[in-house]
Formats: structure tokens, sequence, C-alpha cells
């Protein structure tokens, strides 16, 4: 059972020059090929005008983000909470808290939670994913 995870993206506001978002309204979604794997999408395309996305990934306890690839974004991870490892072009990083793992366009990557924590990414790129 998860428990919500909001205060991991700081306030849970974005603040624009139109007004604030509450970003912890932002539904879960599964991810639609990892099982274990949800994404909070708290900026997408039509947030930014294509220029970015983030997107708050949680994975589950053992679970892993298999070995994938964006052919024409940058991507930028920031672990926030829990352990695993990253693999970013066939280098394992341990990923914790205060790790951020950069993946350049087209490198194959992926991401493991260690058992019995779940892992929580700031997932950012650019051109936007969403």
């Amino acid at each position: 059972m998860h428990t919500d995870h909001a205060f991991l993206v700081g306030a849970c506001r974005l603040a624009r020059p139109e007004g604030d978002t509450d970003l912890a309204t932002r539904p879960w979604n599964p991810h639609p090929r990892f099982a274990g794997v949800a994404l909070r999408h708290l900026l997408t395309a039509a947030d930014t005008g294509g220029a970015m996305s983030t997107h708050l990934v949680r994975i589950d306890a053992g679970a892993e983000l298999s070995s994938h690839v964006h052919e024409g974004n940058l991507e930028l991870h920031e672990v926030v909470r829990g352990a695993g490892v990253g693999t970013l072009g066939g280098r394992e990083a341990a990923y914790q808290p205060g790790t951020c793992g950069l993946i350049p366009p087209g490198m194959a990557h992926s991401v493991r939670a260690h058992a019995g924590e779940d892992l929580y990414i700031l997932a950012k790129f650019a051109p936007a994913l969403l």
C-alpha cells in the first residue's frame, strides 16, 4: 500500500504567472509497459509549450523500469527517496537521495528499486516527453 508522497516535490505547488497549480492533485498513472512503476505528471508539454516535462516516478520495491530509450529527449533523474540502481548506457550507478543521473538522447537506461523500499525519482525531459 502506497501513501501519498506529494511532499517529495516541495510544497506541491507550481507557481506560474497566471496562478498556482496544486501538483498533489495530479493522479498516479500506472506505467503502460512496466509493472510496479507509476508516474505522476507534474509538468507536461501543455504546461511548458513543449520545452520540457517533469514526472514523479515511483518504482515499487524490487520492481524495475526495464531498459528503454528516448530517442529525442535528454533525461535527468533526481533521486528523492529510496534506493536502487540506475543503469545508464551500460554503467551501473547507485541511486539514492541526492543522486542525479544524466541520460543523453538515444541512450539505453533502466532503474531498479532495492527490495523492501519504493524508489522515487523526479524525471525531467527536454523537450517534453508528454
